[in-house]
């Protein structure tokens, strides 16, 4: 696509939802270091995804996760979160950080926490009816460390009823996007441990049960945008988790590790029609900022994405074509070094100044002041975070 005012337009129409956990602490396993400003509730969270939105006019939801977030009155957070000028977006239940999920919770060998742990599940839903929100998004912890510890059929067969009673539920226009990951915490089975797994679940549930890919969660050098092209030739693509990694499921911020990987999704997704609204991929964030400050990372991590997509949009499509009919191996290769080169960033700077943007929304945000009155406002109370 070389016609500029056609990328602009694609991406303009490309929304890019923030997750309410990545404002808050976050850590590893040995220590969470606690920021200035950092919210204390999920207000607090909403007014901070309001202002990645408002200056870069591309995150115009925001994830939930429950227990995290729960409020009183959900209806009432959403209509919060419009008066800031975005939605609430994905829902996602927690079903790991309880004393009760140790051997598993919809896998768990007692039915006492499965059922817990479906009720759970099944809260999420009324959650999702209260704010408007369509995509009921799902990770499991579930697996085992050692080998007889538990029945690998057994926790299948669990696994296949709890997601089926939990797709049941939903209502006509929402649906369930089925998360896998390839190890941690468990590391000798994972009950969802691949995209094969998700897939085969997701077949068996009906059409509004998808795959969602987090670019963390896979084996070294597993090449992730040829499982993107499969899900979605399928009609099972249904999310992206966005992060970088580099050893396991670092969730680092996306694009800091491999761009060029990045690049290469964006560019399958771009060939297969996927980036627009109407494809219903939903693109999320999913990262833990540890050390740098939340919302400006955030911001980065859009403007991250917005450039991978800009360069798979200028990848020239007819002439990539004909090197591969051709059997031209280089010059096919030449075609998307080509468009993974070009800099973007004047480009995506135009874009946002014909939207009335700034045309840095970091230096904008940095400007602001907002930094410096949340860190002067949010003294006392709860920062929101888990602990280490």
């Amino acid at each position: 696509m070389n016609d500029h005012a056609a990328v602009k337009a694609a991406l303009r129409a490309m929304p890019i939802e923030t997750p309410s956990w990545a404002y808050g602490n976050s850590g590893t396993r040995f220590k969470v270091f606690a920021q200035q400003g950092v919210p204390r509730d999920a207000y607090e969270k909403i007014a901070d995804a309001a202002v990645v939105h408002r200056l870069t006019g591309a995150a115009p939801s925001v994830a939930l996760h429950i227990p995290w977030d729960r409020v009183d009155d959900f209806a009432d957070l959403a209509r919060f979160a419009a008066d800031q000028g975005i939605a609430i977006g994905a829902i996602n239940p927690n079903v790991f950080q309880d004393n009760d999920y140790k051997l598993g919770s919809v896998c768990h060998p007692d039915p006492r926490v499965r059922r817990k742990a479906l009720d759970h599940l099944l809260e999420c839903v009324d959650i999702m009816d209260a704010t408007g929100s369509s995509i009921l998004s799902l990770w499991f912890a579930d697996g085992t460390n050692y080998a007889g510890q538990d029945s690998i059929a057994a926790r299948q067969d669990r696994l296949a009823d709890a997601l089926s009673q939990t797709y049941d539920r939903l209502g006509p226009d929402q649906r369930m996007l089925v998360e896998y990951k390839l190890f941690e915490p468990h590391f000798y089975s994972m009950d969802l441990p691949d995209w094969g797994t998700s897939y085969a679940h997701c077949v068996a549930l009906g059409d509004r049960a998808q795959v969602l890919v987090d670019t963390g969660h896979h084996a070294p050098g597993t090449n992730i945008e040829f499982l993107v092209t499969v899900l979605r030739r399928f009609g099972k693509l249904g999310g992206f988790h966005f992060n970088s990694r580099n050893y396991a499921d670092d969730d680092l911020m996306v694009g800091a590790a491999d761009p060029f990987q990045l690049f290469r999704i964006m560019h399958e997704l771009v060939r297969a029609d996927a980036i627009a609204p109407e494809a219903n991929v939903a693109f999320m964030l999913d990262q833990c900022h540890n050390l740098e400050a939340k919302v400006p990372a955030l911001i980065r991590s859009v403007l991250n994405v917005q450039e991978a997509t800009a360069k798979a949009l200028l990848v020239d499509a007819d002439a990539l074509a004909a090197a591969q009919s051709g059997g031209d191996v280089l010059a096919a290769h030449a075609v998307l070094m080509d468009a993974y080169a070009t800099d973007v960033r004047p480009l995506l700077a135009e874009m946002r100044a014909e939207a009335g943007l700034d045309p840095d929304p970091i230096a904008a945000y940095h400007r602001s002041g907002y930094q410096q009155r949340i860190e002067t406002e949010r003294v006392g109370g709860q920062q929101a975070g888990w602990g280490a």
